[in-house]
């Protein structure tokens, strides 16, 4: 059963709003930790695609390296993130084609809002999204 809102620590939420502010044109992209259920780090991975503005690609070895780091501080993938440079915070079609992780959050900030950042998540399985609702919290 899908839970119906998942916290998301305020620092990590301004790291990731941060990350697409700074790339404005690229799809930023990268991995997001947790421990005990909770998102606890975040990993900004290069995003790889041959078209980095209309679509995210992991680069391989920085994303083996970011899912080490996670084992080593005893850390789970809690979602991978992107963003949509010229399009709303929903999946793509391609994003739904690419839905490795099953059991990852997938966040998408879109800078396409009139100068407001938005971020959502989503489950992502068998090419079909459910939006799950994000709350923010507070930094423990």
């Amino acid at each position: 059963m899908l839970q119906d809102h998942i916290q998301i620590p305020r620092k990590i939420t301004n790291q990731l709003l941060h990350l697409a502010q700074i790339s404005p044109d690229l799809e930023v992209c990268g991995l997001i930790g947790s421990k005990n259920g909770l998102p606890s780090s975040c990993y900004p991975i290069e995003n790889t695609a041959k078209q980095p503005q209309q679509r995210f690609q992991l680069d391989a070895s920085q994303q083996i390296s970011a899912m080490t780091k996670m084992r080593e501080r005893g850390e789970q993938l809690f979602a991978i993130y992107h963003s949509h440079p010229s399009a709303p915070a929903t999946p793509s079609i391609t994003d739904l084609e690419l839905d490795s992780y099953p059991e990852a959050l997938y966040l998408i900030i879109s800078l396409n809002t009139k100068g407001i950042l938005e971020m959502r998540g989503f489950k992502i399985a068998h090419k079909l999204a459910q939006e799950i609702a994000l709350a923010l919290s507070e930094d423990r």
